[in-house]
C-alpha cells in the first residue's frame, strides 16, 4: 500500500515502530484526513490489500465485542473524547 510505504520511509529512522509509535502515526493520519481522503486510500487498494484491510477491521471489532460481552462491568464506547 502506497500510504504505508510513504509513512514507513518518513518514520523508519525516527521511530522504533513499537505500538505507541504506530498509534501516534495512525492517529495523525486519521486526524489530518477527511472522509473523502480516507475513501481515496481505500479505493487505491488492490484486492489483496482490501481483503486484508477488511479482515483486520472485522477481527479487531469482533475482539472488542467479545471482550465487552465478557466483562459485565464494561461501559459502552463513548462518542465523546475524554
Amino acid at each position: 500500500m502506497r500510504l504505508v510505504d510513504e509513512l514507513y520511509e518518513v518514520y523508519k529512522n525516527r521511530l522504533t515502530g513499537d505500538e505507541e509509535d504506530l498509534d501516534i502515526i495512525t492517529f495523525a493520519v486519521l486526524e489530518s484526513s477527511n472522509r473523502k481522503e480516507l475513501l481515496e486510500i481505500v479505493n487505491d487498494m488492490n484486492d489483496k490489500e482490501l481483503q486484508h484491510f477488511i479482515n483486520l477491521y472485522l477481527v479487531e471489532t469482533l475482539k472488542g465485542k467479545f471482550a465487552q460481552a465478557a466483562d459485565p462491568f464494561s461501559y459502552p464506547p463513548s462518542n465523546y473524547l475524554h
